[in-house]
């Protein structure tokens, strides 16, 4: 692991905090039924981006734009907008790059786009370009509003509706990552294709790679919904994957009862298929926010390409 930040050390694939981890108390039935209603009133409340976010100045950088046209979404009947980030050394060469592929796309480069603030992905890429040489294009997409909790789950859950991740890796796999290779200089191999989300993006995450390995071969899944459906521990434990395949998970342990036991288990069943090439870091103070994401994202990156931890190594 190279971590960027003093904290996490490595134990048999698990990334622990230097600060003592919470005690995990075993949860009763109410306790569950609670942690998980109040956790999917957080995935349902940040949907609503851009309710809460007109008076913030906007924030993202110079390498951030906004696609337009928006993109139509085949079977779903409805068109999404992409944001893209291009590395500095882009305009000035002819270099291709590593692409990750991001839900939740009001809420990664912009205060004033964003539900609770932004994940800070521009400033954090500028900075890993800077102090290690590494560099990638980053396209988020954007969330669609009341829709994002059916867009982003690839199983029905009865309590929310219909499940429409199926389609929405379809768009992802069939129309945005088409486009961005042909406008775009990317390496568009597995290797150098990511694909991060957090919540139900996190979710969703995990479910690209695993269904789509021949397309994503990084993942960053962070406090992922585990307990929308038992299905995606099923198909963690069935599901073809590449020999190279790298997965970070990332959990915190002021989310809820079962957010880390949810996570650990996964860790379990995919380090079984996968050894070392997956990683869990437990955050026992970090919230389901922006702010923990904003946090973790950089060591996600650097951990899921490999990348050098020094600007000397470039």
């Amino acid at each position: 692991m190279t971590a960027g930040t003093a904290g996490p050390t490595r134990d048999g694939g698990r990334l622990r905090n230097t600060a003592a981890p919470r005690g995990l108390r075993r949860p009763s039935t109410m306790r569950l039924r609670h942690a998980v209603r109040r956790i999917a009133a957080i995935v349902l409340a940040g949907a609503f981006s851009t309710a809460c976010s007109s008076e913030r100045a906007p924030s993202a950088g110079p390498g951030v734009r906004v696609l337009q046209p928006a993109l139509e979404m085949p079977g779903l009947d409805r068109s999404r907008t992409l944001r893209l980030y291009l590395p500095p050394g882009y305009d000035g060469g002819n270099a291709r790059y590593p692409v990750i592929y991001m839900a939740d796309g009001q809420n990664l480069f912009d205060d004033a786009t964003s539900y609770a603030g932004e994940w800070g992905v521009d400033e954090s890429m500028d900075e890993l370009a800077r102090c290690c040489g590494f560099e990638a294009i980053v396209v988020g997409i954007d969330h669609g509003g009341e829709r994002r909790m059916n867009e982003l789950s690839p199983w029905p859950n009865p309590g929310h509706g219909v499940a429409e991740g199926e389609a929405y890796l379809r768009f992802v796999v069939e129309v945005v990552k088409p486009f961005i290779d042909r406008s775009y200089r990317t390496r568009p191999g597995p290797a150098d294709t990511a694909i991060i989300g957090s919540s139900m993006g996190g979710l969703a995450a995990h479910y690209a790679l695993l269904a789509r390995p021949d397309v994503f071969g990084r993942a960053g899944v962070l406090l992922p919904s585990y307990w929308f459906s038992e299905r995606a521990f099923d198909l963690a434990g069935s599901a073809d994957v590449t020999a190279d395949a790298r997965v970070f998970l990332y959990v915190g342990g002021a989310e809820g009862d079962r957010m880390v036991p949810d996570t650990e288990r996964m860790h379990r069943l995919l380090r079984a298929r996968l050894g070392e090439r997956v990683v869990l870091e437990v955050a026992p103070e970090a919230r389901h926010h922006e702010a923990a994401w904003r946090t973790a994202f950089p060591r996600v990156v650097r951990w899921l390409f490999e990348a050098p931890e020094a600007a000397s190594a470039r």
